[in-house]
């Protein structure tokens, strides 16, 4: 049960990380309305992420014998996806989104969630990473409910830390805030996905090809 958690923590995490339009959201409510306005734009984030990963999820439990039976090969199309993800966000630049948000009127912080959650919900986009995701770490188990709902839950403990840990940070560092570093932060993130993305491409290749060796 200790490897869902991490594992659902990690891709909560990873999900949220990319710096896109709710990323510059949760910066910017940050740097003009306190950390907790930042906070609860990424908790409204984090609702659409979870009904995401369960639309993934029983999407997945549907085609359990399918996935069962091309295991590796889909590992390698979720690794592909992870590199083109990584690659997609190492050429993005968010610190221009920012500055032209950067004179948003204060809002109230319902209105913070409730915003949040739509843009995030709009961005279909991210069922396709969790598909990538769920199929890279072979996420579901096609008997066990209660670790596929700890697991779900552990999506959302993942999401958490990480936008407590942004508003957090960027309240901390207001005063030197460089909005240049976004572009900095992507970067690295495209790496480390594209890494990910890399090493689970050659580890289920050549799974595959013992497999019928």
């Amino acid at each position: 049960m200790f490897d869902i958690v991490v594992k659902g923590i990690l891709i909560g995490i990873l999900v949220s990380a990319p710096m896109g339009p709710i990323g510059v959201l949760c910066v910017q409510r940050t740097l003009n309305e306190g950390r907790t306005h930042g906070f609860i734009s990424g908790l409204g984030a984090t609702f659409s992420d979870l009904l995401y990963a369960i639309i993934t999820g029983l999407g997945i439990s549907f085609i359990l014998d399918f996935i069962q039976a091309n295991h590796y090969p889909l590992q390698i199309v979720g690794s592909i996806l992870l590199m083109g993800a990584g690659y997609y966000i190492y050429r993005s630049n968010p610190a221009r989104t920012l500055k032209k948000q950067c004179k948003e009127k204060s809002t109230a912080i319902w209105q913070n969630f409730i915003s949040s959650f739509f843009i995030n919900l709009a961005n279909i986009g991210i069922l396709f990473f969790f598909i990538a995701m769920f199929a890279r770490f072979n996420f579901i188990d096609p008997i066990d409910s209660t670790k596929n709902f700890v697991g779900i839950l552990s999506i959302g403990l993942g999401t958490v830390i990480w936008w407590l840990g942004v508003s957090t940070v960027v309240d901390k560092v207001r005063n030197i805030f460089n909005p240049r570093g976004l572009k900095i932060f992507n970067n690295i993130l495209g790496v480390i996905l594209f890494i990910i993305g890399v090493v689970g491409l050659l580890t289920s290749t050549v799974s595959l090809i013992e497999l019928y060796a």
